[in-house]
């Protein structure tokens, strides 16, 4: 099953290197990478080119379009909808992927179900102190590690680091209070069910959604099960300016509608772009986009 591993990202050269050296170290290793860009400065272009130079045995492309402010759901749905993946698994630019990540969403891939997992947060001074070889090394997931930062005050964040056996870990998964919601910093689907929602809402940015997103899946016959103790990430602090609060207002009544409604499809989605503009034959190990 050919897989694509998505990863938005905006003007965050820095964490988007470490998020890549993380990708490099996956046990099932995903067999393309599409960097989603929102509208990224010449340093990030430049990351992409380091990280090609120094893996040419990944396949990586680089979509972006022009920085008009919050436009991740549209770059997001320009990644799907020009893969020519079969499943897709999806990240943020700043979340360093445990070496099991893919390979557990794909152990769980099933046609009527998307994965969802969750996030270990770290603050800004252990975020500005991550380096190469603390990803590379695995370090960042070491519990170890990550009590000696301060990480795992919280239980549940000791149970997203691996404290208990997987076999446990994954029966808490099943039967966890927690909604069964689409995370788009820990997430997966076959492409097939993506394109039937028509991806994700253009006329939503930042706060809300990832939520609407899974709810339209649901109500197509795509139900949610949670990775959240089994493909732990670590997510790398980092500032919000694009946090609106009157839009997350307004992102509350779309998603009030689409849980009423029944709403699968989005009106401004994937169909409204000229897929065969953006779709390119899958890269060679090596091949620039």
């Amino acid at each position: 099953m050919q897989t694509e591993l998505i990863l938005s990202t905006y003007n965050s050269p820095r964490a988007l290197w470490l998020t890549l050296l993380s990708v490099t170290r996956q046990t099932r290793a995903p067999d393309s990478i599409c960097v989603a860009d929102d509208g990224s400065g010449p340093e990030t272009a430049e990351v992409i080119a380091r990280f090609r130079a120094a893996y040419p045995q990944i396949p990586l492309r680089h979509l972006w379009h022009e920085d008009r402010g919050f436009q991740k759901n549209e770059i997001l749905n320009k990644g799907i909808g020009s893969s020519t993946a079969e499943y897709m698994v999806f990240i943020d630019g700043d979340c360093l992927i445990h070496p099991g990540f893919i390979a557990r969403h794909l152990e769980l891939a099933r046609p009527d179900r998307f994965l969802s997992g969750s996030l270990i947060r770290l603050d800004t001074p252990t975020t500005e102190a991550v380096t190469d070889e603390d990803v590379l090394s695995g370090r960042v997931f070491d519990r170890g590690w990550l009590a000696r930062t301060g990480t795992l005050k919280r239980f549940t964040t000791r149970l997203k680091a691996g404290l208990w056996p997987k076999a446990l870990s994954s029966l808490l998964e099943a039967v966890y209070p927690v909604g069964r919601n689409w995370c788009g910093a820990n997430g997966s689907a076959y492409r097939a069910v993506l394109l039937r929602v028509n991806g994700l809402d253009e006329t939503m940015k930042y706060g809300g959604g990832d939520k609407e997103f899974g709810i339209r899946l649901a109500n197509s016959g795509v139900r949610g099960r949670h990775v959240r103790f089994t493909a732990p990430l670590v997510h790398l602090d980092h500032p919000r300016g694009y946090k609106d609060a009157e839009k997350i207002r307004i992102h509350r009544g779309q998603i009030a509608h689409a849980r009423r409604s029944g709403k699968i499809r989005a009106e401004a989605g994937i169909d409204g772009h000229d897929l065969a503009a953006l779709a390119a034959p899958p890269l060679a190990a090596g091949q620039g986009a």
